[in-house]
């Protein structure tokens, strides 16, 4: 059984990966209602909060009971990664080009490697390094080269974001030793949740919501989006977490952008140009290093 659940772990990790990848479909849409792109993040939180409470809820209520120690853990979890990290890529988006600023996010399994050797002593081997250095050329090549209009400071936030990404792994690590997944992950989105408010223009937000034409389809549609970018993913890279190192998670999760790239071509018909292609090679080629035996 115990072998069966570490073979599993990568799979839920890669299957995570491809639930965030889908994302630019559901944040399209929501744009075209007029939310902003930090409205659309406190609207996916906060119903993935909810959906998280419930399926705690369904599956140990006793689950609710946190130590009053462990709060700034938790608040780490919903402040220092989740929010902080989202904040930090959406502002990038409006200080740099797109493809910078993904790239700029997709240095947090440098971050979580750094950070898992640092304080969970994890050994660097040739395997991890190699694979590191593959997946994220690999998701340079995808995002796109582009070095325009980068500031200090916006380097600084973009890398940022890469950061924030990357704290998930690595607290989320520590908060699995003590607590469930679905504890785990119900605390990480209350408290994103309740930041999210203080930044979002709650007023606006709501108007929006009021002023469509079919407020319940908008609704249902917000709920499908935290579910499939959020709850499932989450769920999904939390319970992998319990069997898969923090810096070999962070690596297999760079799928992402090789799904967002599929979904862009598949479903907005997008072209796929020979760098892109070259890039899904080397996040594929990172994934299958990795899954060769325990790395």
């Amino acid at each position: 059984m115990e072998k069966s659940k570490r073979n599993i772990g990568p799979l839920l990790i890669i299957l995570a990966g491809c639930f965030w990848g889908s994302m630019g479909i559901f944040v399209r849409r929501l744009t075209e209602y007029g939310f902003t792109a930090v409205q659309i993040v406190s609207i996916r939180v906060t119903l993935a909060a909810l959906f998280f409470c419930i399926i705690l809820l369904i599956k140990d209520r006793s689950g609710f009971r946190i130590a009053l120690r462990d709060l700034p853990l938790f608040l780490g979890l919903g402040f220092g990664s989740i929010l902080f990290f989202t904040v930090c890529y959406f502002t990038a988006i409006t200080m740099m080009p797109l493809s910078t600023a993904a790239i700029l996010l997709y240095t947090s399994p440098i971050w979580i490697m750094l950070m898992s050797v640092l304080f969970f002593h994890e050994k660097l081997n040739g395997k991890k390094l190699l694979a590191l250095a593959l997946a994220f050329a690999g998701c340079v090549l995808v995002s796109g080269i582009s070095g325009e209009g980068i500031t200090l400071t916006g380097l600084f936030v973009g890398l940022g974001s890469g950061l924030g990404y990357g704290l998930y792994s690595i607290l989320g690590t520590v908060a699995l030793r003590k607590y469930s997944p679905y504890t785990v992950t119900a605390y990480t989105f209350l408290f994103a949740a309740a930041g999210s408010w203080l930044i979002c223009g709650p007023a606006d937000m709501i108007s929006k919501f009021t002023a469509a034409q079919d407020p319940v389809s908008l609704l249902l549609f917000c709920g499908l989006t935290a579910l499939v970018t959020a709850v499932i993913p989450f769920l999904f890279y939390t319970l992998g977490l319990r069997t898969v190192e923090a810096s070999r998670a962070g690596i297999l999760a760079t799928v992402e952008p090789l799904v967002a790239t599929l979904v862009g071509i598949l479903a907005f018909s997008e072209p796929l140009t020979l760098l892109p292609a070259l890039g899904i090679l080397l996040i594929l080629s990172a994934v299958i290093i990795l899954n060769r035996k325990a790395g």
